[in-house]
This record gives structure tokens, sequence and C-alpha cells, in this order.
């Protein structure tokens, strides 16, 4: 599918201002249909919080509309859906990122919530307790999860314990435990803060009018003491392969996660990446993977490959629900696929498909205004440069056979790979 270039955003047709204390606003006007989406992000994320408060930062941006200095939980809530507006925010591990949605006539009201409660969150006892204790519930809950087990022991196995990603951005039980809404206000002020925030607004609106809009409302934001952004650097190779059994009581199957350390969005081929993992385990019914251990020889329930692509290198993985009797076989088989794409070039064919398949998926991405706020806060925060999407075609065009070997053999080395399996106690043998 061929997009008009007129209709694809690029720097031709977003606007684009910086204020002064640090926020970066993009607006793309989009009057086909009335309505207006935002969508941002703030440097608070996880890897701010220390070991010992994991979980801190995802559970300070989940409160954060609980209430604030001028309006309670109530107000909050109904400022929004009096005019059939949504907005959220959600804890990552380098950012907090939020979205709303409204008409276009509203967008006013939105952005007032969102920098009421992005600037002036008290955290109410009363809230905060709630949501610690879902949070503690959802906890216990995934213990039963062999998948989240899996995955769990996965990344605590391929970071050290004094690299961030090495805890999950949920925390844990123990760290959820001891957190409190004192916590919570001090982490707000020390982390929060309108350098280097992104606020990307798309819909039916006047380009100017949305700057103007933003920068009232936001222009006055300082935080004097705003730590520097934390960059995340890759650990050290493990030089050895390392197997994790998680043993879970009452389950019938095995969740098997394979991982090793992958890349960040930011690197020179990650798009050759993507597409070497398309072939692996996406394209079609899950890849190479899903045809080999899935269809072929019924190894698995589910099996895939997914690439982060992060602020920092995130795991490349491989998952798989199986059998318990046959762990071992589908872990074996995964293995070969992996070494198949490290030491052999894809086919024309292969390449072809999965090229066709990337630039077809982008016009889609785009039909609707959250899909464009997207992709534009994502070429603003890796980057990319704003006319990304008008060269997308032309990028995955030119990559060949020869680029997807180098990247898959420059970080998919099987030797260094950590590979986890939770399930019933027989998923050992």
């Amino acid at each position: 599918m061929t997009v008009p270039q007129a209709s694809i955003p690029n720097a031709s047709n977003i606007e684009r201002a910086e204020l002064e204390n640090g926020i970066t606003i993009l607006v793309y006007e989009n009057p086909a249909v009335q309505s207006v989406n935002v969508m941002g992000s703030v440097h608070a994320g996880s890897i701010y919080e220390s070991a010992e408060q994991s979980g801190l930062a995802s559970l300070t941006s989940s409160a954060l509309m609980t209430g604030t200095a001028g309006r309670d939980f109530d107000a909050i809530h109904s400022a929004l859906e009096d005019i059939g507006a949504e907005l959220s925010f959600r804890g990552h591990a380098h950012k907090v990122g939020f979205s709303g949605k409204a008409l276009a006539e509203d967008l006013s009201t939105l952005v007032d919530v969102a920098n009421d409660a992005l600037r002036n969150p008290v955290f109410p006892v009363e809230h905060v307790e709630r949501l610690r204790g879902e949070r503690l519930t959802w906890l216990q809950y995934s213990q039963f999860d062999t998948r989240y087990r899996a995955a769990k022991a996965m990344r605590e196995a391929l970071f050290p314990q004094d690299h961030p990603y090495h805890y999950g951005t949920y925390g844990s039980e123990e760290s959820i435990a001891g957190i409190s809404s004192e916590d919570l206000r001090s982490f707000h002020s020390r982390q929060f803060g309108p350098r280097g925030m992104i606020l990307v607004i798309v819909g039916a609106v006047n380009v100017d009018e949305a700057v103007q809009l933003v920068s009232g409302v936001f222009g006055d934001w300082q935080a004097v003491d705003q730590p520097a952004v934390r960059n995340v650097d890759s650990p050290k190779a493990r030089g050895d392969r390392d197997r994790q059994t998680v043993f879970v009581p009452g389950k019938t199957q095995s969740d098997i996660s394979m991982g090793i350390i992958g890349l960040a969005r930011k690197a020179e081929d990650f798009l050759a990446a993507q597409l070497a993992n398309s072939v692996l385990g996406e394209f079609g019914m899950m890849g190479r993977i899903g045809k080999s251990v899935r269809e072929e020889k019924g190894l698995a329930y589910y099996a895939y490959s997914r690439l982060g692509g992060g602020h920092g290198p995130e795991p490349w993985t491989v998952s798989a629900g199986v059998n318990p009797e046959n762990v071992d076989l589908a872990i074996e088989s995964i293995l070969e696929e992996i070494e198949r794409l490290t030491t052999t070039l894809v086919t024309e064919d292969d390449l072809a498909d999965n090229q066709s398949y990337f630039t077809g998926r982008m016009p889609l991405r785009l039909e609707s205004n959250e899909g464009i706020a997207s992709h534009i806060h994502s070429m603003e925060s890796f980057e990319l440069g704003l006319d990304y999407l008008l060269d997308y075609e032309d990028m995955i065009g030119r990559i060949t056979r020869e680029d997807l070997l180098a990247a898959a053999q420059r970080y998919l080395n099987a030797i260094d790979m950590v590979i986890a399996v939770a399930g019933p106690e027989q998923s050992d043998a």
C-alpha cells in the first residue's frame, strides 16, 4: 500500500516548537475527524528509582490522577467524563508516558488536566493504598503465571543486579509493600520536570493555536533540580549459556523465555535487526520459529521472537508455551533456527516478503490520530528526524540479505543466551 507523500507526517507538515523550559511540542493537523489525540512523555521511568524501591516510578505514574492541589479524585475524572475525554499515564523503564483523547473543541480541558496531573499531584493516602493493594494482588497472582515467571527469571539472569533492567517496572511484593504516599511525593518532586518532555497533538486543530495553548499552560513549569537524563549501557556478554528453572506448582504447561542483550532503537542497524527478527519469529504464523516449532513439529502452543528497541539495550527474546515433556526439544528447535539465521543468508523471497510486510503495515498504523501521534512521538524521542516516515519505504527497500545476516550475527549469539523455563517440576527433566 502506497500513501501519497503529501499526507505522510513529515517536516513540512509537522509544527515543532521548543519552549525555554525544555518542552518540545509537535502538532499535526488532521481534520478528517473532529477529535484530537495527545501523547507525551517525561523522563521519570524506573531507571531513576533504587533497587530497594523497585516499582516506585510506575506506582507514581498510576497515582498522578488520584488528586491534585486543586482537584480531588472525583473532580479530575468528572472534568474528563463530562466532555467524553480520556487521559491516562503509564510508567516505563525510561519514561512516564501519557495519552489522551477528546473532541477538538475540548483540547484546552484535556491539556489543562494533563498539566495539573503532571505538576500538582498530592498522592492521597487512601488512593495510594488502594493502588498499592491492587499492585500487590497482581504481583501475587503473577507468581502462578508461568509466562511471567519465565520472562522474569530470564531478565534477572541476563542483566546483573546493578543494572536497572534487572528489575521489572512493576516492582516486587517486597518493594511495593514498603512504598508509601510520601515516597511517591518525594519521587515526583525529585524527578518530574519539563526538561526533555515531549507533547504531541494530532487532530482537527490549528497548529499555531495548539502551540500557543500548550505554551500558555506548560511554559511556566520550572524544575531547576531536575536530574540529568540517565543513559543505560549494555552489560558485558556472559560468555556462556545459562539455564534457569522455575517450579510453579499446579501447572500443566511450561513456558520458555530465551533472551540475549539486544540493541537500542538508535542503533544504525536496528531496521536490519528488526527485519531479521521478523523472519525468525514474527512474519506470517510467527516466522521460522512458529513454522518449525509449532506447525511442523507440534512442540508448542505458541512460539515467537521479539526485538525490543527502546532507549537502551532491551533483550532480543524468544518465547514459547509447550507441553513439559517437549521443553528440551522445543529449545533445541529454536536454537537450530537461530543458528540458521546467523549462518545462512535469508532467501530473496524471505527478504522481499518481509520488506513488503513492513512497508505495507506502516500506512495502516497512520490511519488514526493515535497512530500518527505515536509515530511522531517516537521520531522525536529517538531522534529519528521528522522525515523518517517519508523515507521509511526507501530505508526498508535498501536493506539487503547481507544486512540481515550481519545484524543477526552481531546480536544473536546463542552462546550468550539465557534460557528460562517455568512450569511443573518435570520441566527440568
